[in-house]
């Protein structure tokens, strides 16, 4: 006789489960990825990103990233006695993970290289961030803001030359201690405020000058900042109203100096905010009270200094959504190799072929553009092509890219059915991902933001020729990039009215993926992304490409080997 403990263990065997993906190296297996940075850097060692994708692809690290995300920031604003603290306590795996992103340059590192790499460093430094954000891009803010801030804080000598080596520094000090006496330095930015949000000149924060020193003209700052992201960074550029107008600030944790050297700045952290995802890292809203700040640039220059660092975040963006959507791929290709439904695999259904092949064109897609912006960061001082391409595909991916996030994560979670919806396990990395779609979408400016800068880009007398002399090598590849090639251009010119801004962000994004599709794709690639996105041989929900398409191919090319 079976007994009853044997009955119930035997209901319970556990089979056609896919296995975590788990000790894959991220960039040796990802073939988009190696082919776009070969397209532009093709003389680069490889070996740093080698290197990472072992790295954040490792067992270990995922951990962690499940760690640091479970284990949300935790605000203590005063200590036990009643003295204010304001700080920022994080599980020992967000230090685990931000330790190495620090260790491998994704910060501030690239404007400081000298190296035989330097020539590329912003590419390399582009192709780690969307590598490291497969892994955990939570922790990727102070990160993306250390590496953004840089040419701006060249606007004061002075604070240049005291945190230069620290922001550029790979080790890591955790530390709220004085900027020197730290082996590495974050910083952050304040520029919202709760009545204003993307519009910085209605912000009310007052700026009162307050004498001068070895950094500059000093000033004390009273106000707020909604969204004062990464509180616990060393220290900050904030925007306020000063009497020339508004101003960008360098705002410092830890005070240095005679006196009030080694004190915490008045900077009072009121909350952390609840959000969607993006759950290892701390957003915050605070106040200043009489907080010293020191000038950077001229006063009432603070709105084109914030374009300048936004530019450099609004690429990581775009990054960080395309390595997004590269690990929502690979963990949709895995289970669906491994998992049998109606007598086969799921890889070898027809409409999940056809999904998964359409996805793996959208990643593909998203990766040759956000790496193409990324390498006219490393040559726009010396091309005026290059120069005209950063200012044109900044909003352009940046709105594009990030736009096709959400709908590509929820598409590829469903791929895995309800196993992709759960939070726990290794499989919970898919929900944690569709959470995080939408910050790089709204975070330094939403869809309509890009819009607009996209109309201030046009306005440049160059910016026609530039995109048609981009799109150029590709031409008499496709009738269907041909038509939207030869259109795209006058459009360019002609464009006056906000109206139709979001619909040419849209058309630039896929004439350039195409071009550049064509150029480091196979051509079963390049040819079904023209089809597809161009030729209407679509039915503008993933998994309704043409039957002509050739799955085999882009499938082969997609998996993570």
């Amino acid at each position: 006789m079976t007994s009853l403990s044997s009955t119930v263990s035997a209901t319970h065997t556990v089979f056609n489960q896919s296995a975590p993906l788990a000790d894959l190296n991220l960039f040796s297996s990802n073939r988009p990825l190696q082919d776009a940075v070969a397209l532009h850097a093709p003389g680069l060692d490889k070996s740093g990103l080698t290197a990472l994708g072992a790295e954040m692809g490792s067992a270990q690290m995922l951990e962690h990233a499940r760690l640091a995300n479970i284990h949300k920031p935790v605000l203590h604003t005063h200590d036990r006695v009643g003295r204010r603290t304001d700080a920022v306590e994080f599980h020992p795996s967000y230090h685990a993970l931000i330790g190495a992103a620090l260790r491998h340059g994704l910060h501030a590192t690239p404007w400081s290289r000298t190296d035989a790499g330097a020539a590329h460093a912003h590419l390399e430094r582009a192709a780690g961030f969307m590598l490291f954000t497969e892994t955990e891009p939570s922790v990727l803010c102070p990160v993306s803001m250390s590496y953004a801030v840089t040419p701006a804080l060249r606007g004061n000598a002075a604070l240049w030359t005291d945190w230069s080596a620290g922001l550029a520094s790979t080790r890591y000090d955790p530390r709220l201690a004085l900027f020197s006496e730290k082996s590495a330095l974050t910083m952050g930015m304040g520029m919202t405020e709760k009545q204003g949000g993307s519009d910085v000149r209605a912000n009310t924060t007052q700026a009162v000058a307050d004498g001068s020193d070895a950094w500059g003209a000093r000033y004390r700052l009273t106000g707020h900042k909604w969204f004062f992201s990464a509180p616990m960074c060393d220290a900050f550029l904030v925007l306020a109203q000063a009497p020339g107008g508004l101003t960008c600030f360098f705002l410092p944790r830890v005070l240095p100096g005679e006196g009030e050297g080694g004190t915490l700045n008045a900077i009072r952290i009121q909350r952390l905010k609840d959000k969607l995802g993006n759950h290892a890292n701390a957003s915050s809203e605070v106040e200043f009270t009489d907080a010293l700040a020191w000038r950077v640039g001229e006063e009432g220059r603070g709105v084109a200094q914030i374009l300048e660092m936004g530019t450099m975040t609004r690429l990581d963006c775009a990054l960080g959504t395309s390595g997004l959507m590269r690990q929502a791929l690979s963990l949709a290709l895995q289970h669906t190799r491994q998992r049998m439904a109606f007598g086969k695999k799921l890889i070898d259904q027809p409409l999940m072929r056809n999904v998964l092949a359409d996805l793996a064109l959208e990643s593909e897609a998203a990766t040759a553009l956000a790496i193409r912006l990324a390498s006219a960061f490393d040559r726009k001082d010396a091309s005026p092509h290059e120069a005209v391409m950063a200012r044109l595909l900044t909003p352009v991916a940046k709105f594009w890219v990030c736009k096709r996030g959400s709908v590509f994560a929820q598409e590829a979670m469903e791929c895995l059915g309800g196993n992709g919806y759960v939070e726990e396990g290794g499989e919970g990395t898919m929900a944690r991902i569709y959470r995080e779609m939408p910050l790089n979408s709204i975070w330094e400016g939403a869809g309509n933001i890009m819009a607009l800068d996209l109309l201030r880009a046009v306005r440049r007398a160059d910016t026609a020729a530039a995109l048609a002399d981009e799109l150029a090598p590709a031409r008499g590849a496709h009738p269907a990039l041909d038509r939207l090639a030869s259109a795209l251009p006058l459009r360019v010119d002609a464009m006056t009215t906000e109206t139709e801004a979001r619909r040419l962000a849209q058309d630039v994004a896929l004439a350039v993926q195409a071009a550049l599709l064509y150029r480091s794709a196979p051509a079963s690639v390049f040819g079904a992304f023209c089809d597809a996105r161009l030729g209407g041989d679509w039915g503008y929900s993933f998994g309704t490409l043409g039957a002509g398409v050739d799955f085999d191919a882009l499938l082969d090319r997609a998996l993570p080997a």
